[in-house]
C-alpha cells in the first residue's frame, strides 16, 4: 500500500497532480464563501461615507474579489479552470468590521468553492489596501466556506457561526 494512496492530489508515487475530473458530469455548482476585515470604528465610517482618499473602497473591492474568482487556477496550482458563470460580493458594514459574503456559480464537473474563497481573500486584501492610509492595525479574519451545492458530496452548509 502507497503512503499516499487516498491523496487525490498525488500520484502513486507522491507527485502533485490536477485530479481527473472528465468521467464526471457537468452539474450546477454554488458556493458561498464570507470573510471579515476587522478596523476601527472611523475606519468603517469613512468607507461608508467614501470619503477614502484612493476612492470608493467597496466598489473596487467587488471588482477585485469577481476578477479574483475567475482568475483562482492561476493563484491556487490544483485547481482547475473553470466556466464561471456567475459571481457576486457583497458588503456588510458593521461598527468596527466589514464582513464580505462572495458566492460563484457555475454549471462544471468540479465545485467553486476555491473561487468562492478567492474572491472573499482578495476583496479584503483590496479593503485592506485602500484603506491602510488611515488604519494600518487592520485584521483580516474568518474566511470560511459558508455553503456549497452541487457535485457528488451534495451539499454544506456551516452550522456554527464561531469563527
Amino acid at each position: 500500500m502507497s503512503d499516499h494512496e487516498g491523496f487525490t492530489h498525488l500520484d502513486p508515487l507522491g507527485r502533485a497532480r490536477m485530479v481527473d475530473v472528465t468521467p464526471k458530469e457537468p452539474t450546477h455548482r454554488r458556493a458561498i464563501a464570507k470573510g471579515r476585515v476587522y478596523m476601527k470604528s472611523d475606519t468603517a465610517s469613512a468607507i461608508a461615507r467614501g470619503s477614502i482618499s484612493k476612492g470608493d473602497v467597496l466598489a473596487v473591492a467587488r471588482v477585485a474579489g469577481i476578477q479574483a474568482a475567475k482568475k483562482t487556477p492561476d493563484l491556487i496550482p490544483l485547481c482547475h479552470p473553470l466556466l464561471i458563470s456567475s459571481v457576486y460580493v457583497n458588503f456588510t458594514i458593521e461598527d468596527d468590521f466589514i464582513e464580505i459574503e462572495a458566492q460563484v456559480e457555475a454549471i462544471d464537473r468540479t465545485g467553486v468553492e476555491m473561487e468562492a474563497l478567492t474572491a472573499a481573500t482578495v476583496a479584503a486584501l483590496t479593503i485592506y489596501d485602500m484603506s491602510k492610509s488611515i488604519d494600518k492595525e487592520m485584521v483580516i479574519g474568518e474566511i470560511a466556506l459558508w455553503e456549497k451545492t452541487g457535485g457528488r458530496s451534495g451539499t454544506f452548509r456551516r452550522t456554527t457561526t464561531d469563527l
